[in-house]
């Protein structure tokens, strides 16, 4: 099985992981301010951090091709051909779940056309991509840099891609202003109360500061609308869980076991339902 297809499989476990590690804040009540807990280093990102290669890494099946392109894309003598090697790369990348080399490769298209607000999107989403997985501090600062850059170019172009906000606001929760990125979620559920994202991040925020009956309350809604979200479903069990409600996470954990064919997923369930 290829990095990108083990990494996509364990999403639904590592996001449990990512989401204790983010400093924790009080996002659903109605308090005007946050209360931080960790605010740790506000030191402002390397700027080459996600400039790192990953060349070693790439499967054999890809390291030639890629090899290629790179030449291609350091010699290009025009913009095209640059554009054209970078974005192939990217994909490679993306493929094999190297998605920090993929943001960079990305974020190379967009600064050859600063003004293309469609290669912007596509630097953000990647930059985006890479933050969600990034470990390194200095490295999750600068993705989430790259991806309110982009990100926003286009968000004020077009103000209704409230998917686009989601993004953003989420970078926010991660960086020394966290209340920042609650009141933009806030923004987009007073605009779209069903909004899958927005109601998802919500609830995922929600549990990290510990507020597992208002996590319960975002993910009823999320699965009210969005039933064949899976992670939603999963995690209104373990919000269940967490709020000592047993028959309720009972019910909702068997409800995942039949929604899903995922082994992490089931294999998390499975230890929850062992528990109860």
């Amino acid at each position: 099985m290829k990095k990108s297809q083990l990494i996509l499989v364990a999403l639904g476990i590592v996001s449990i992981i990512v989401l204790f590690s983010l400093p924790k804040v009080v996002v659903d009540n109605d308090a005007t301010a946050a209360k931080v807990e960790e605010s740790g280093d506000q030191s402002g990102p390397s700027s080459d951090v996600i400039s790192e290669s990953h060349e070693n890494e790439l499967s054999s099946e890809n390291r030639n091709q890629a090899d290629r392109l790179i030449q291609n894309f350091l010699s290009a003598p025009t913009n095209e051909e640059k554009v054209a090697a970078a974005q192939t790369l990217a994909g490679i990348y993306k493929e094999e779940g190297l998605f920090d080399s993929a943001a960079y490769y990305w974020d190379q298209v967009a600064l050859t056309s600063p003004d293309n607000l469609s290669f912007a999107e596509e630097a953000g989403k990647a930059s985006y991509e890479a933050f969600s997985f990034a470990l390194d501090k200095k490295k999750v600062e600068a993705l989430a840099d790259k991806t309110r850059k982009y990100l926003s170019k286009v968000l004020e172009k077009d103000p209704n891609r409230l998917d686009l906000k989601t993004k953003i606001a989420m970078t926010y929760v991660s960086s020394a202003n966290p209340m920042e990125g609650i009141t933009m979620l806030r923004e987009v559920l007073e605009k779209d109360p069903q909004n899958e994202d927005g109601l998802f991040n919500m609830g995922i925020l929600s549990m990290q500061s510990g507020q597992y009956k208002k996590a319960a309350e975002r993910f009823e809604e999320l699965i009210k609308y969005h039933p064949q979200n899976v992670q939603g479903q999963f995690y209104l069990a373990v919000s269940y869980f967490e709020s000592n409600e047993k028959n309720k996470a009972k019910a909702q954990f068997e409800s995942v076991k039949k929604i899903t064919q995922d082994p992490m997923i089931i294999s998390s369930v499975q230890s929850y339902l062992d528990k109860l």
